[in-house]
């Protein structure tokens, strides 16, 4: 073989190489900035959703210039989400404080055996059990300070969290002209609008999907309350408001709700818990499949058919966060699609042609 031959074949093995190991490189960093990553995602999310309004604002307002738009927006929502958790906190505040009344009395008659908690102890032969592993369960208790510092660890990193995400959103929204300016400035300008019209169309996708998520859990949370008012549960309202926070995490809030609420239903009564259960059974069947496809289909402009199944392949993919980001990529993906299919295929053609060879057709 020629010597150039050797040196061309040497070059290309160093090429593959060098390629290969810079994509384990960027893929090992990529794994180590997962969480970084996540709050990037997140926060895009959110500035996708928000960027419209602040856009409406300054266009609208003519002395409010991009910064002030950007913060009246966020204070804005602020504003709104302040007022929702005004409303759960009121049955919040008085379902805690009676708690916080009743507690004494509701540990006293636990260990008596009486009452509604006592009583399930009592069935359930509990308290036999903690007298007979009273020395394990001393142990296992204090053990619990390792796990303490590990839950303010978590708890400091997801206020953390938050706090980035905020931040970072906030940025997003307010360099957007200038990014999405810089990022047009690459087409010609038919492409550059169409570029900005399919963005648009993506960003009332977002915003439909928070919106329609928001009503789902109010939803789940006001029938939740009805069910435990009409059984007799205690703390109806606490209880409640925690079932609608936790619908809000995808494939396992709603689950995590229904085990604390049927838990506080057993507790004041087995007919009532029977009947929490039942009904979580029949409205995880109803909400999965006909109130969150009916709903998301009319913010997100989706077929329902379409979400349940981006629902299922985003958490067969990337569980929580690809249940999370489903319904909005399977939007965005739908709107883009629609633009190049009616661009390029089911669009009207400029003018009328005749034959093969598509020659210009005659005026009548």
């Amino acid at each position: 073989m020629p010597a150039s031959d050797n040196r061309s074949v040497a070059r290309i093995t160093a090429i593959v190489i060098a390629m290969v190991l810079a994509t384990g490189l960027a893929l090992l960093l990529l794994y180590q900035m997962r969480q970084v990553l996540v709050w990037i995602v997140v926060a895009a999310l959110f500035a996708t959703a928000l960027h419209p309004l602040a856009d409406w604002v300054e266009r609208h307002v003519t002395w409010c210039r991009r910064w002030l738009s950007t913060l009246v927006v966020f204070l804005a929502v602020f504003v709104l989400l302040g007022g929702l958790v005004a409303l759960f906190v009121t049955p919040l505040v008085h379902e805690g404080a009676r708690f916080a009344d009743e507690a004494p009395q509701l540990i006293a008659d636990a260990r008596a055996g009486r009452g509604p908690v006592g009583d399930v102890l009592r069935r359930f032969h509990v308290l036999q059990w903690m007298q007979q592993h009273r020395e394990q369960i001393q142990q296992y208790v204090r053990s619990l300070g390792g796990g303490t510092l590990a839950f303010a660890r978590s708890a400091a990193s997801t206020v953390a969290g938050i706090v980035t995400i905020f931040v970072l959103s906030y940025l997003m929204v307010l360099e957007a002209p200038k990014v999405l300016a810089t990022f047009l400035a690459l087409f010609a300008p038919e492409r550059a609008e169409r570029v900005r019209r399919v963005g648009r169309d993506c960003a009332k996708t977002i915003t439909g999907y928070i919106s329609g998520n928001l009503l789902i859990s109010v939803i789940c949370g006001l029938l939740t309350y009805v069910v435990l008012l009409l059984t007799g549960v205690p703390f109806a309202g606490l209880i409640a408001v925690f079932v609608a926070v936790a619908d809000l995490v995808p494939l396992v809030g709603a689950t995590l709700g229904a085990v604390v609420a049927a838990v506080a239903g057993f507790v004041h009564s087995t007919t009532a818990g029977i009947i929490v259960i039942v009904f979580f059974v029949v409205y995880q069947q109803l909400e999965n499949h006909l109130l969150q496809p009916v709903i998301l289909s009319r913010t997100v402009k989706l077929n329902p058919l379409t979400v349940l199944i981006a629902i299922l392949a985003g958490v067969d993919l990337a569980g929580i966060l690809g249940a999370l980001l489903a319904i909005p990529v399977a939007g965005m993906i739908q709107i883009i699609v629609r633009d190049v299919w009616d661009t390029h295929r089911g669009g009207l053609k400029p003018a009328a042609t005749v034959g093969e060879d598509r020659t210009p057709a005659s005026p009548s």
